[in-house]
């Protein structure tokens, strides 16, 4: 690349407003009374969303994919199209109460890169798409994430088409009521790079005031139900000492479940979210307490470590109060590093762009998790009001949108280079 070309590209920026507008009218679809979105996967609402955005793709001059999970894949060719794509993506599903930035923006921030490359002018040597996955929210269908993890053959399509709603409607009759199930087969679509734009969902980056988040990769996570035994009695007539209550005992291996992710930090991270008390009556010491365990860490080793410390930590308070405590793993979904390629474009782009930048790991689940296993994949952050996601009330400034987009355009450009 001569150094005139270069300076050029190095000046490039995408158009903020266009992309605000576009993630403004796409989240009509759906809006709800308190600033939010509500467009369940597979729904009416869903195929608008999914029809706004082919559209507005084949606007840009892009062709349009489909596979038979509902996977869309959006393409610009580049000058060597034997080359496979540098893809972008997300979801636009949302959660019942969602927001506007959620999934869209990665969608979103894709199409923007292509708009911009097309006002410019600007061939890319590998061909360049932007992809949206069925399903990414599991609050309809599950398993959550489930249009990349079919691409990815985490699970097989029979698996997914089977999944059934509350009103035992499946992920196959819904595609093909709305008109998404494609001729290609999941898995089937080259991938060169993947990266992945996205709000935090959490707090970090607005706490530490910085504008870019680079993703080194996605915390690991186990998730338990924990039962505690005891015996129900009288609250009046049963004293202290004689008593087998299985609330108190369940309430001090829960607190050791946030101490266990204080003992393991920086990334340790240990939550229940989940209690069921029985009898659950105001006068009855509780027999029975079963609790969710939810732990997470930067690393399977690590997470291997948050395990064997909560196990010894409840098999001690079984010990000292008497009472069986038993402690079941029902999910588990290993960590999922980047590849060191993208991480180092994603920082590079905000270096050069002069925005302050931070690494940054994800402690949701996101489609990267899948992609990563098929081809170097990356992540940009950036800052969400409060932290706070799948909540109507989600935000995001519109000059975090553009920044985030902007190092989007310069990450993938770097790989899929410009064509002179």
């Amino acid at each position: 690349m001569d150094t005139k070309v270069k300076t050029n590209i190095d000046k490039l920026r995408i158009d903020g407003e266009r992309l605000w507008g576009s993630l403004m009218e796409l989240a009509k679809i759906g809006a709800t009374p308190k600033g939010g979105v509500c467009r369940l996967t597979l729904t009416d609402l869903d195929k608008q969303g999914r029809d706004l955005v082919s559209r507005w793709a084949k606007e840009a001059g892009l062709t349009v994919t489909i596979d038979k999970i509902g996977n869309g894949f959006l393409r610009r060719p580049g000058r060597n199209n034997a080359l496979p794509p540098v893809v972008t993506g997300s979801h636009i599903d949302t959660q019942p109460t969602g927001g506007k930035f959620d999934g869209n923006y990665g969608v979103l921030a894709g199409l923007e890169v292509v708009r911009t490359l097309n006002d410019h002018g600007i061939q890319t040597e590998a061909p360049i798409e932007v992809a949206w996955w069925t399903n990414e929210e599991g609050s309809r269908f599950v398993p959550v994430m489930m249009g990349s993890g079919v691409f990815a053959k985490a699970f097989t399509l029979e698996h997914a088409y089977a999944a059934k709603d509350t009103e035992g409607k499946t992920v196959q009759g819904e595609l093909e009521r709305i008109g998404y199930i494609g001729p290609e087969e999941p898995g089937a679509h080259p991938i060169g790079t993947y990266f992945e734009t996205h709000i935090e969902q959490g707090p970090v980056l607005e706490d530490h005031d910085v504008t870019i988040g680079v993703v080194t990769g996605v915390l690991g996570i186990r998730w338990y139900d924990c039962t505690v035994t005891g015996m129900e009695a009288h609250a009046g007539p049963t004293p202290m000492a004689l008593r087998k209550d299985a609330m108190q005992v369940a309430a001090k291996l829960m607190q050791e479940v946030v101490a266990c992710a204080m003992r393991h930090a920086p990334h340790g991270r240990g939550t229940v979210g989940m209690v069921q008390v029985h009898p659950n009556s105001r006068n009855v010491i509780p027999g029975r307490v079963k609790f969710s365990i939810d732990l997470r860490n930067a690393s399977d080793e690590l997470v291997d470590a948050m395990d064997a410390d909560i196990r010894a930590v409840a098999a001690k308070i079984s010990a000292d109060s008497g009472l069986p405590i038993e402690i079941e793993q029902v999910s588990a979904y290993p960590a999922q590093p980047f590849h060191a390629e993208c991480i180092d474009a994603v920082g590079r782009a905000a270096k050069k762009l002069g925005y302050s930048n931070m690494p940054a790991v994800s402690g949701a689940g996101h489609d990267a998790v899948y992609m990563a296993r098929l081809a170097p994949s990356g992540m940009i952050f950036i800052p969400c009001k409060d932290g706070i996601s799948h909540n109507e009330i989600e935000d995001a400034k519109p000059e975090h949108i553009a920044a985030g987009c902007n190092v989007l355009l310069h990450a993938m450009l770097e790989r899929a280079g410009v064509a002179t």
